[in-house]
């Protein structure tokens, strides 16, 4: 089974937050793609910009300074879905 823009893009997310946070707990972490990173303590303010950092020079794509926004970072659904609908977005790598 092939994985979908989303799962892969997940993963990365997923394998980043381990190496850099979590040390293999994020997935305990994220409890559901709904929840808050920030009221939950996943990430904070920095981690966010280390996030947008990563995914940037990862996936090559630029985000809108204006669009770094909890409503669209602030969670792995949002995070996803956000991502994967940016024009520039060809997969991850």
């Amino acid at each position: 089974m092939t994985a979908t823009p989303h799962d892969a893009l997940r993963r990365m997310i997923i394998d980043w937050l381990d190496d850099n946070y979590h040390f293999g707990d994020a997935e305990a972490a994220i409890q559901s793609d709904a929840m808050s990173w920030l009221d939950r303590g996943v990430l904070d303010s920095l981690g966010f910009v280390k996030l947008v950092i990563f995914l940037e020079g990862r996936l090559g794509i630029k985000f809108d300074r204006k669009s770094l926004t909890r409503e669209n970072f602030d969670g792995m659904g949002k995070v996803l879905r956000y991502v994967t609908a940016h024009p520039n977005f060809r997969g991850v790598p």
